[in-house]
């Protein structure tokens, strides 16, 4: 469990339960069939990660809060720095959480690295999120500016650390993107052929 004793949401004695013919066992436990890498993903392991992942994200969060306490509004760019890292190891804690406790989809389950693009994507969206004033963050405050320019130059770093990630593990994120850029197009096309169809139909019944 997490450090905050929070449970798996597939736990092994879920799992024993379950009759859904993507858990598979072999002697090394049970495992999925990862969707984006066609690769076996062990339960425990992803689990593993995401306990280390976090017991280290929550040693760096009692650090900056303790850095924090110690600078004064006249160091602006100090406060800015360790604001915007709070930012980021705050999102991944809330990310690890969401993650761990989901029992009811078997999507959130994937390898290491697929998880590490998961997050860096979700920090650039929140960091959009923040610029545009569409968020309240305790860590940010009234003039975001120099807490997002931080964000916007650490947060690949600052993961990486946080994950024990060497630097190529953020490269996979495009082979994401344009997966999902593909599947846009498609769907994009088949959405524009059913329209033809809809309009042909239309015009004959008229």
């Amino acid at each position: 469990m997490l450090a905050n004793k929070t449970e798996r949401g597939f736990s092994k004695q879920v799992l024993e339960t379950m009759n859904d013919p993507r858990i598979r066992k072999d002697e090394n436990g049970y495992y999925i069939m990862s969707l984006s890498e066609n690769c076996k993903v062990y339960f425990e392991d992803f689990y593993q990660f995401l306990e280390m992942t976090y017991n280290r994200s929550s040693l760096e969060r009692e650090r900056i809060t303790a850095k924090i306490a110690t600078l004064s509004e006249k160091h602006p760019e100090m406060l800015a720095f360790f604001r915007a890292r709070g930012v980021i190891v705050d999102m991944l804690m809330r990310t690890i959480t969401r993650f761990y406790t989901d029992g009811t989809s078997f999507g959130i389950i994937m390898t290491p690295w697929c998880f590490g693009t998961v997050v860096l994507e979700k920090i650039e969206i929140y960091r959009d999120r923040i610029n545009r004033g569409d968020v309240h963050d305790a860590n940010i405050p009234d003039y975001p500016y120099y807490v997002t320019k931080y964000i916007d130059e650490i947060h690949q770093t600052t993961l990486l650390e946080m994950f024990d990630f060497p630097e190529k593990a953020f490269q996979m994120r495009w082979q994401y993107a344009e997966l999902l850029k593909k599947y846009s197009k498609i769907l994009a096309g088949v959405t524009s052929s059913l329209q033809s169809v809809l309009s042909m139909i239309r015009s004959h019944k008229s």
